[in-house]
């Protein structure tokens, strides 16, 4: 059975029935434990203040330090974890962190502080998933362009979508330069910027593809890739001896409402599920839009609220609105068997160290993208916390 079918909620287990099944300290050689029993001894209890419910503690015998079942639960050190939910569902609907505060009674901080706890926890929860797929399908990539602080710092967000499956197989990051039409002012002021923060690496955008594509589940077959004309595809898939790229250019369109060319709709019907993604990222998420005052603040802000989104697409949202019946993208790929809530994607708190996540994974989990408006931005550094 997939792993994604055998979660518990943690904090609906009764404190008697609760065993810890490892040690929750990542220095303790319990904590890394697959099978066996943990060696441990209760350790009286304590009720917990926010909602007067009995929490059971423990001692580990393999480092004598001492934990409890709320451990092991996503609510772990949070003084309202009743508002867990609602945020997650206000950020994929595209509210904005202020007027979720203002629909929930507590202050728009609470809510930033909660959106970089649910972005850990779906990073987490995503590479989780990856780890019970096997590729048997044809992945559509492309890039999905966004900004962080004003339009003088873009980026690009390649997405990987399953042909068949319409199933999000993950994303990456790469700063871009901005271009387009620009007058004299705005040429000198990104002139100024980059002198004062550096210019974009060179290479970033074909970099992020080629981690793209090394980062997808083991395929049976040769990978096949479906794509567009861009160049950095191109390159990131030259460098893959594994790859097999089916290339559909996008072709030159008439007015508005004119007739599509055979080529267009040869295209469209290619990478239709890709760019359903991103028609509906942008109309979900108010940072992604094309006009927009509402940018993402952070490069790291940009990456948590599209990795919820992405866990939200595939476990909890319909593959189709319309036709709920067919089931969320994860039922198409037998990861689950049933859509989830946010009960299921929020029941158990994920240990980074036992995860075992790659390096991209964790370096957007510890929040190290460096955005050039945001010199002193905050770190994810906690030791013994998430």
């Amino acid at each position: 059975m997939p792993y994604m079918d055998r979660a518990v909620i943690v904090e609906l287990v009764r404190p008697e029935s609760f065993v810890p099944v490892f040690c929750p300290w990542p220095a303790c050689h319990e904590h890394r434990r697959r099978s066996g029993r943990l060696r441990y001894l209760p350790h009286g209890f304590y009720r917990r203040r926010c909602d007067g419910r009995i929490v059971p503690r423990f001692r580990c015998l393999g480092c004598r330090r001492t934990f409890s079942q709320q451990s092991f639960a996503f609510s772990y050190y949070l003084k309202r974890p009743e508002l867990s939910r609602p945020i997650a569902a206000g950020l994929v609907a595209g509210s904005a962190h202020r007027q979720i505060a203002r629909s929930l009674g507590c202050h728009h901080s609470t809510v930033t502080r909660r959106s970089r706890r649910l972005g850990r926890h779906a990073l987490l929860l995503h590479h989780m998933a990856l780890r019970d797929l096997t590729l048997s399908e044809p992945v559509i990539v492309d890039d999905f362009d966004s900004f962080a602080g004003s339009q003088y710092f873009p980026c690009t967000l390649p997405t990987a979508t399953g042909s068949n499956s319409w199933f999000l197989y993950g994303f990456a990051f790469a700063r871009e330069r901005r271009r387009g039409t620009m007058s004299p002012i705005q040429r000198k002021r990104r002139a100024g910027l980059e002198r004062l923060h550096g210019r974009p690496p060179r290479g970033a955008v074909t970099a992020a593809f080629g981690s793209l594509l090394r980062r997808l589940p083991t395929a049976r077959t040769p990978l096949r890739i479906v794509a567009d004309d861009d160049p950095a595809i191109r390159r990131a898939a030259d460098a893959l001896p594994h790859v097999q790229l089916s290339v559909y250019p996008n072709p030159v369109r008439g007015p508005k409402g004119s007739p599509r060319s055979l080529e267009a709709r040869r295209r469209d019907r290619a990478m239709f599920p890709n760019d359903q993604l991103h028609r509906f990222l942008r109309h979900s998420e108010a940072a992604h839009r094309r006009e927009t005052i509402a940018f993402g603040r952070s490069y790291n802000g940009l990456i948590e609220r599209l990795a919820l989104f992405v866990t939200w697409r595939n476990l909890v949202q319909a593959r189709s609105e319309r036709h709920p019946a067919e089931g969320t993208t994860a039922m198409r790929l037998r990861l689950t068997k049933a859509p989830w809530g946010w009960p299921q994607v929020l029941a158990e708190r994920l240990h980074p160290t036992r995860v075992q996540a790659d390096y991209e994974v964790m370096r957007h989990y510890r929040r190290e993208l460096a955005t050039p408006s945001l010199p002193n931005e905050r770190r994810h550094i906690l030791s013994r916390a998430f």
